[in-house]
């Protein structure tokens, strides 16, 4: 692959996805795929701890320094979407640490179907759903299924202990997804692991060239927060571009939505 020109920043490469299904994994996979050729940082986003970011520096994909974490104190989607400047600064401070990176991976906290990244914090949004998690979720939709710039089925090894038949989980997704790019991955498959690879660079020399622009999925479709003064126990919020959030209180317990501190 011919070299590549330089670029003032780094590409910011969002991961995004329901809690469990491997996103600090594969944030791993990549590192260990271009470590050796680019020069990374990772952000992980939990909402008390910093077990994701442990968990990579103690898999050794690239030095400790190298992998921060933000604690977000709320629902994983504030920090990414709602009020990025904590990201924002981390992601800046990381890069001015280590400057020039190529790349820096932002892990979004375990969220549900509807979580995106703002495009003013990443250039580029990676999905992740995974065969555990079912068959039937690609076809339930939502922004980031329908429209990050790739979805990642991942955990394929699984899918004969848990009864899912992942062509058609693949048919399914590429279906919802109008033609955007799906990847059934494993990691431990190398053919997987080098089209994921393939993709990181070819989206990074998009963005050198310039020809890369950052999509909006959209924003997160209205939700149930839970609340015992609310005169019906509860309300509908939504995440509209244009909508005040200020005031907005995430701390609130999710009524069916998957959340966690960590994967």
């Amino acid at each position: 692959m011919p070299e590549l020109p330089p670029t003032p920043r780094a590409l910011r490469l969002g991961v995004a996805g329901p809690v469990g299904t491997g996103k600090s994994s594969l944030i791993a996979t990549v590192c260990r795929a271009l470590a050796t050729e680019l020069r990374l940082g990772v952000i992980t986003n939990d909402i008390y701890t910093d077990e994701d970011a442990r968990f990579l520096r103690s898999a050794g994909v690239l030095e400790p320094d190298r992998i921060r974490a933000v604690e977000t104190g709320a629902c994983p989607h504030t920090a990414i979407r709602d009020d990025i400047t904590t990201n924002l600064l981390a992601v800046e401070d990381l890069e001015r640490d280590f400057a020039p990176l190529d790349v820096v991976l932002i892990e979004s906290g375990g969220d549900n179907l509807t979580a995106t990244f703002s495009p003013a914090l990443v250039d580029a949004q990676i999905f992740v759903l995974d065969v555990a998690g079912g068959g039937d979720v690609a076809r339930k939709g939502g922004p980031g299924i329908g429209r990050a710039d790739l979805l990642v089925v991942n955990k394929t090894d699984l899918a004969p202990y848990v009864g899912v038949d992942v062509a058609q989980m693949v048919a399914d997704a590429e279906a919802a997804r109008d033609g955007r790019a799906v990847l059934a991955l494993s990691r431990h498959d190398p053919a997987s692991i080098a089209v994921l690879r393939a993709w990181v660079l070819t989206i990074l020399a998009n963005h050198r060239a310039g020809t890369h622009i950052a999509q909006d999925p959209g924003p997160m479709a209205p939700h149930f927060h839970a609340d015992e003064e609310h005169p019906e126990g509860g309300f509908i919020h939504s995440h509209a571009e244009g909508v005040p959030t200020a005031g907005h209180e995430h701390s609130r317990a999710h009524a069916g939505a998957e959340m966690t501190t960590n994967e």
